[in-house]
């Protein structure tokens, strides 16, 4: 199989830190030209500067996505330093609000579905004029939350079942562009942004009883299953929400 993504441009969005960020390394890892964004330029530099180090091409290009104009801006950029995109990741999320749906005030759903699937929704649309040239990979980072309600994770459940919907219908619309797109569902995994479920221990202990594997993922697990979606490799397949989340959902 072919994993190698030499000469491709990918453009992911959340790669600061966290899973963002080991998708952008194993992609430069194996050959792509990435373009990293976040809303911090100083914290897209050092992600930058790792991955240089170590031999992989990367600039990052800071953005807040829920912004139409830093949208646009942010395609162009890319476009203007690479030529075009050959791989999208969405992976920036938001989720500001932990409780009860009847506890979530409008300003916090406003947030969580303009980041999470209005911005993927509008950043598609400006990347698939470049991913249609020469067969593009989308990848949207959706969650377990999307497929079944976590507990005080209300909104952004219904979030992620939107964004997987629209996996589906980009899918379905742009097949015959030679654009896959496809999701990736992480169950729990280490990073920050996961950190309210897993800092607390009784919390965890909780949460663990429902993973088979008894454990929390790791960021690069997730990497890795982005690397197929992204290559040759995975080229039959789209309109697929991949699992990766230990037997959670089974």
């Amino acid at each position: 199989m072919n994993f190698n993504l030499e000469n491709k441009i990918a453009l992911v969005t959340g790669a600061s830190k966290g899973i963002g960020e080991a998708i952008a390394t194993t992609f430069a890892a194996n050959g792509a030209k990435v373009v990293i964004n976040s809303r911090k330029q100083d914290e897209l530099d050092k992600v930058a500067e790792k991955i240089r180090s170590t031999g992989g091409e990367c600039i990052g290009i800071a953005a807040n996505t829920g912004d139409s104009s830093a949208r646009k801006a942010l395609v162009e950029k890319t476009v203007e330093k690479y030529g075009g995109i050959d791989i999208f990741v969405n992976n920036a999320a938001a989720n500001p609000a932990f409780g009860p749906v009847v506890q979530t005030e409008e300003w916090a759903y406003d947030k969580i579905m303009d980041v999470n699937v209005k911005a993927s929704f509008e950043l598609c649309k400006l990347a698939y004029p470049y991913l249609k040239h020469h067969g593009g990979s989308v990848i949207n980072m959706s969650s377990i939350a999307g497929e079944r309600p976590d507990s005080g994770l209300g909104i952004y459940s219904v979030s992620k079942a939107a964004l997987n919907m629209l996996t589906k219908v980009m899918a379905k619309e742009w097949g015959r562009d030679n654009i896959r797109v496809n999701a990736i569902c992480p169950g729990l995994i280490k990073t920050k942004f996961s950190q309210a479920l897993w800092e607390d221990e009784n919390v965890l202990k909780k949460f663990m009883k429902m993973v088979p594997m008894g454990r929390m993922g790791t960021v690069d697990e997730i990497a890795a299953l982005a690397l197929f979606l992204a290559s040759d490799a995975s080229a039959y397949c789209t309109g697929t929400l991949f699992f990766a989340d230990g037997g959670t959902t089974i």
